[in-house]
This record gives structure tokens, sequence and C-alpha cells, in this order.
């Protein structure tokens, strides 16, 4: 993505009228103009038009005037047209390099660039996983990491709000790279840190636990709308 100012989603979930059930990241970006956003990251979703997962943002306009049009363009196709009413639309992206364009007018317009790698919404096989007797935990086929099966509500204090998460696990003294649905988390060791709470984004996500090369576990959990209430 092709633009420094990254700014918290929370802080204009009021300002843009996103439903929950939009948010696709917990970022957005705002364009050059400062009138027009788009979300920070991919997400996947399902989209209604296939009924298949496929990777998704938000892009739309930002604390819009009630007279404020804009045009959302994805590749230089039209996606929809975006107004003080509603001012954000779900943009569908293809594999590759996507360019979403925010036209104000034909002098005003941002662009925000988005790279989908192919399969990125195709959900990992982790049939070879196993559960406790308890079915409070699940343990990767290949016995280096476990994962907390029902999610937990926390403050995380990335994004400043409540938000769905799992506990992951070291199951011995093993180097594990962490990841949630592609991005870097952090690593465990099974000494220093052992474990980390992973927080989940809207809808289905993919936590990986990655050995060097010789072995990547996955744990797949449903995020909801990607925000909690604290008890």
């Amino acid at each position: 993505m092709n633009h420094a100012l990254s700014v918290r989603l929370f802080s204009f979930l009021t300002v843009l009228g996103l439903s929950a059930s939009a948010v696709a990241a917990t970022t957005v970006q705002i364009g050059p103009s400062g009138k027009t956003f788009a979300s920070g990251a991919v997400a996947c979703a399902i989209n209604p038009a296939t009924g298949a997962q496929a990777a998704t943002i938000q892009a739309g306009l930002f604390n819009p005037s009630a007279k404020t049009t804009a045009t959302v363009r994805l590749n230089g196709g039209t996606v929809a047209k975006v107004t003080a009413a509603q001012p954000a639309v779900p943009v569908w992206l293809a594999d590759g390099n996507n360019s979403v364009v925010v036209a104000l007018s034909k002098r005003v317009a941002d662009t925000y660039t988005f790279t989908v790698q192919a399969d990125f919404c195709s959900l990992p096989d982790t049939s070879g996983n196993t559960f406790s007797s308890d079915g409070t935990l699940e343990y990767a086929a290949s016995g280096k990491s476990y994962a907390l099966v029902s999610p937990g509500c926390a403050f995380n204090p990335a994004t400043g709000n409540a938000q769905p998460f799992v506990n992951l696990f070291d199951n011995g003294t093993y180097l594990l790279n962490v990841s949630i649905n592609g991005t870097p988390l952090t690593q465990l060791n099974g000494t220093t840190r052992k474990a980390v709470p992973v927080f989940l984004g809207a809808g289905p996500n993919v936590i990986s636990a990655a050995n060097g090369t010789l072995s990547t576990d996955y744990y797949i959990r449903d995020g909801g709308d990607g925000t909690c209430t604290l008890p």
C-alpha cells in the first residue's frame, strides 16, 4: 500500500457509518486528499455474489459532508457510488495486483494498491489436528503447538478495542513463527516465550505457527464481527 498514514479503525466507525459486519481490518488508511479511506489490510469474507470466500477491503468517504459523493473503482472498472448516507462499500479483489481508486472528481482521486496472493482465502487443511478430551484445546498434527478452541474476549492495545482472541502455545522448545491471516505476529521458542494471545478479526481467521521449513501448524477460528463485550 502506498500511503503511509494509517489510523485505527475504531476511531472512525461512527464517523464513517460502517456496521460491525463491514469491518474488514483493524486499521484504515486515509488518502492524500484527506477525504477518502480504504482498509489497511486485505481480509477474507463470503462474497454474496458467489457464496465463496474472497479477498475484500472497504473503501469510501472519510468524514463526508452531506453533499459529498465519490466513485469507487477497481482496476479501472466502476464498483459503486458512495455518499454521506452510504459512505463505504466492499471491494472484492482479484488475485495479483489491485488498484482501488476513490474519485471525488475528475481532478481529485485517491489511489490505494493491494496485492492478493493466489489462494489467499483458501482455508488450510486442519483435519490432522486433534483435540483434548474436554474439547478445550486443539493440538496441531505436528505436535509442536496447540491453541484454545473457544475465543475469549480481551482489550487489544494495538487497536484500542475489545476483541475475541485465543491463546497459542509452543508445545515444547520449538522455534515457531506465528502469523494471523498471513501477517507475522511474533515468535515463540518454548522458553522465554511459550504462549501468545492471537486477536481475531471479523470472519474466519487462519493462525499459523511455522517451525522453519520443517512444519507449519494451522488453526482456523471464527472472529464473528471482530468485536466483543468485556464482562
